[in-house]
């Protein structure tokens, strides 16, 4: 339950004697015919917008997606340069240049491909008898298993939510090509196009990569009717959010006697993890009904369902036909994108997937100064002062539970740049086919995470985001903030900005995580990681009702015509949100206290936090990609990630003067009051 937010960077302060710093805000992204209090999303990034229109390859397009574009530059560079030199054979610059080349060869793709892909599926006598399709079932399909493909459900091993020092194997649902089960189940116009997209994809792709017309159709047909069958049976992502209802450890004998119509042994066998002691069951009625798919649906229409995930797994990294057949469907249906990404965008997500650490270690080397971590480091003491001072001040919050708050305040883990220890790649072996390549990368993951982590304790050391990536997070199990190199830097980190803009930018991104572990789901974790409850009965009732508040607002915002925001879905990030705000505002009033900062192109401190925050979350977005991140995204929209937020804190109202007589002013009574 990692918490992830794709977020800005860190702060700058003007020191005595030093030179005056700037505002950082560009009056340019403003749009001045939108008065604050009537859009303020617009006001402070209407000129942006307009300045960035959609490209044919985006279906949105904000400033974490500008940083994206130029953090991609600094990573071809670094690739390319690789790849044009002479590496020694088993070196991580070899597997870097390997991997990345054979992306990139388009020619060897088209007129190869077919031989690897053959070699990947082995159809030889596709459902020619019931012998050879139990032979492939017994054979091929465990073998795919370990090269990632994915099953009817879903396996991880992680931190064990109750014993959070330790890592447990965790049997959660799965099985879902398009993630989430409203798009199996949802009548509206646009899902059930989205499903007839769907099942003509499955078809067109199958009948391409060989099989007959026929077959082809048989595939779809099977792949839509099991696929539909685990959606009923599957949580919603609002469900999936309850830590406490998606919990269900057992010893694995007993697993394996309730959950007989599965041969667990084979399947983790197969993946060579033997003396399993415990299970963790997330979702029990979606393996009931994966019991019951093996059962009842024909052993030809198992092998259509597993053949499907193998053939949509590896379709972007064979044929040019192939690649342009998926992106059309998730691309262009799904997302509304007009142009797929060029090849050389594709083939360094390809090195940063495959071989993120060993890129980040370049990536460190050349672009993330000593100097950012430490002053980085810094603003985190700084946010962690102030939210503690947050703390203090809620009346709603009884002292018990603020002294067990503070505790796990104390106790963040804290994470900034770059791990402090590498993986090692060196087992991985990289050559010139670009599929078998992303198949051994697969293989080798997997194999890692088993050997790293089966029966084992948890390292609070590994990183879960590369360090090039541009996001953060929160980890409720270690309870750790981690902050990437990759965000630490312009346009969200701006060393010659001040603390104004900074601590409206990184500022709130350091809070925003920090206050997901108080958040619906954090809180519901100690200071160790553990689910626990350590709130009184009182304290807990007093903060629902508090964050009702938050589900009710949220749910009333109407996205596209007929379609709505989820509150329920969303309640965290906007409590992170909210939280964000409010400590980073409090951690700048008291740095303004110290160091009064001017009025700059007629914005006073105050109104410029507010602005470096709201700049963070311009972007231009297709309706369908709007859609798609309702059913799909924990995280607001990004208007609405200001909209939503501004009207429930009052500094905002003093800094713009807003009144009665302004279309997004709230009584203060019915303003959210959490931090």
């Amino acid at each position: 339950m990692i918490t992830a937010f794709a977020l800005t960077a860190m702060a700058a302060a003007c020191t005595p004697g030093s030179k005056q710093l700037s505002s950082g805000i560009d009056i340019a992204n403003l749009d001045t015919t939108y008065l604050p209090g009537t859009d303020f999303y617009m006001y402070a990034t209407g000129g942006w917008q307009k300045a960035h229109p959609l490209t044919a390859e985006y279906s949105r397009f904000g400033s974490f997606d500008q940083l994206q574009e130029d953090n991609n530059e600094r990573l071809r560079s670094l690739i390319e340069g690789v790849a044009a030199q002479e590496n020694e054979a088993g070196s991580i610059a070899q597997k870097i240049a390997d991997l990345y080349n054979s992306a990139m060869d388009s020619v060897s793709l088209n007129e190869n491909y077919a031989e690897a892909l053959a070699e990947f599926l082995q159809c030889d006598g596709y459902q020619s008898s019931p012998e050879i399709t139990a032979k492939w079932l017994a054979e091929v399909w465990p073998r795919m298993e370990r090269q990632g493909v994915n099953g009817l459900f879903g396996m991880y091993i992680g931190a064990d939510e109750k014993d959070s020092k330790n890592n447990i194997v965790n049997i959660v649902q799965g099985g879902l090509t398009l993630g989430q089960k409203d798009y199996y189940l949802d009548q509206d116009e646009k899902t059930v196009e989205i499903r007839k997209a769907y099942q003509k994809y499955i078809a067109d792709l199958s009948q391409h990569m060989g099989f007959a017309e026929k077959d082809a159709q048989r595939i779809a047909e099977d792949v839509l009717r099991i696929e539909t069958r685990l959606a009923v049976a599957s949580k919603s992502r609002t469900e999936l959010r309850d830590p406490e209802a998606n919990y269900n450890k057992m010893a694995y004998d007993e697993f394996k006697q309730q959950y007989a119509g599965i041969d667990w042994d084979n399947f983790f066998g197969n993946l060579g993890m033997e003396g399993i002691k415990d299970i963790c069951l997330g979702q029990p009625d979606a393996i009931r009904e994966v019991e019951k798919v093996m059962k009842e649906e024909t052993p030809e229409a198992l092998q259509n369902i597993y053949l499907w995930h193998a053939m949509d797994m590896v379709a972007s990294y064979i044929d040019d036909e192939s690649r342009a057949l998926t992106f059309g469907f998730y691309g262009k249906v799904m997302s509304g994108k007009q142009e797929d990404r060029p090849r050389w965008k594709r083939a360094v997500a390809a090195v940063e997937g495959g071989l993120g650490e060993a890129l980040g270690q370049l990536y460190v080397a050349k672009f993330f100064p000593p100097e950012a971590k430490q002053r980085m480091e810094k603003l985190v003491a700084n946010l962690q002062v102030a939210l503690g001072e947050r703390i203090d001040v809620q009346d709603w919050m009884s002292d018990e539970t603020k002294k067990v708050a503070h505790e796990k305040l104390d106790a963040f883990y804290v994470k900034v740049g770059y791990p402090e220890k590498w993986k090692d790649y060196s087992e991985l072996e990289i050559g010139n086919n670009y599929l078998r390549n992303v198949l051994a990368v697969n293989e080798w993951e997997i194999k890692d995470v088993i050997k790293s982590k089966f029966n084992k304790p948890v390292d609070k050391d590994e990183w879960h985001m590369t360090p090039q990536t541009v996001n953060a997070y929160y980890n409720p199990t270690t309870n750790e903030i981690c902050f990437p190199a990759g965000i630490l830097q312009p346009p969200f980190f701006d060393m010659q900005a001040d603390d104004a803009f900074n601590y409206g930018a990184i500022g709130v991104v350091i809070g925003h995580e920090m206050t997901h572990g108080f958040d619906d789901q954090g809180s519901k974790f100690d200071k160790n990681g553990n689910l626990v409850k350590w709130w009184t009965e009182e304290d807990t009732k007093r903060f629902e009702e508090r964050i009702q508040v938050m589900r009710e607002y949220h749910d009333s915002i109407e996205v596209l015509p007929g379609l709505f925001a989820n509150g329920s879905f969303t309640l965290g990030e906007n409590i992170a949100d909210h939280g964000g705000l409010m400590v980073s505002y409090q951690a700048f009033k008291a740095q303004l206290a110290q160091q009064p900062l001017p009025v700059i192109d007629g914005f006073t401190p105050e109104q410029r936090f507010f602005l470096a925050y709201s700049n963070v979350w311009g972007q231009n977005i297709r309706d369908e990609e709007i859609r798609k991140r309702v059913k799909s995204d924990p995280h607001q929209l990004g208007m609405w990630r200001v909209n939503g937020q501004m009207p429930h804190i009052d500094a905002w109202y003093e800094a713009y003067g807003i009144t009665e007589s302004d279309p997004m002013y709230l009584p203060k009574e019915k303003r959210v009051n959490i931090w």
